[in-house]
């Protein structure tokens, strides 16, 4: 059912006259006349009764008044949707990020993004870098966020400024001065570490490698913030990444 027709037909049943309604549409009276025409003979009765000048609609027509006003209600909130979806004003962005991502950054970035894109919604993943190829590959998530260097052909991306490698202990175990740490010093000290899928802990292993030094582990986590519990109990030294 042609939607020009529906729109010819409401705004007649408003006006009552042919001739106001060509006036509001712009066409001439003789186009719209045919429209209500085919638009009767599509549904199969009639739609006005015609009485001197003015137009009344038929008991039929009053039924299917309240549809087409439904209808083309509907196809203007859809164009709305549309054009909000064309600017990226609207819709859902799925992103993945690491948990330590997520924590420091993201919650403080999101409310932000929420006041000036109302209409977009966030939906988090918590994926490690190489976690997140896959989910993008299956269109689970649309970005990634990854603290890895490795680059894939088959992705547009984007490099961020780099982040650091921390080491958290209490204050009372002296490391290093002015913010730099020999990684030679953390060799008798426990260390609580991320695991293998950071690339945090895969740099603090060539680093091991390159100093000849065989680090003393504690405990292996996924979690950053279990690492910085630890190692503010006590516990031994967490390293983790700045972001």
């Amino acid at each position: 059912m042609d939607i020009k027709r529906l729109r010819t037909f409401v705004t007649v049943a408003d006006l009552g006259t042919v001739s106001k309604a060509a006036l509001r549409l712009r066409i001439s009276q003789s186009a719209l006349s045919r429209q209500i025409a085919d638009l009767e003979q599509e549904c199969g009765f009639r739609l006005f009764d015609r009485i001197g000048r003015r137009l009344f609609l038929t008991t039929r027509g009053e039924q299917l008044l309240g549809d087409c006003r439904g209808v083309l209600g509907q196809m203007g909130s859809l164009g709305e949707r549309i054009e909000l979806l064309k600017r990226g004003d609207s819709g859902v962005i799925k992103v993945a990020a690491p948990p330590q991502t997520i924590e420091s950054v993201l919650s403080k970035f999101l409310p932000r993004y929420a006041e000036r894109f109302p209409n977009v919604r966030v939906k988090l993943t918590e994926a490690l870098g190489m976690d997140q190829v896959p989910l993008i590959e299956r269109g689970e998530v649309d970005v990634g966020i990854r603290h890895d260097q490795g680059a894939n052909p088959w992705f547009d991306s984007l490099t961020m400024p780099p982040d650091d490698v921390l080491a958290a202990c209490p204050p009372s175990l002296p490391l290093g001065r002015g913010g730099m740490i020999d990684i030679v010093a953390l060799a008798a000290h426990p260390l609580l570490l991320p695991d293998g899928g950071y690339s945090v802990r895969r740099l603090f292993n060539a680093a091991c490698r390159i100093a000849g030094i065989e680090p003393n582990i504690l405990l292996e986590s996924r979690a950053p913030h279990t690492l910085l519990a630890l190692a503010e109990a006590g516990q031994g030294v967490a390293i983790i990444p700045s972001l």
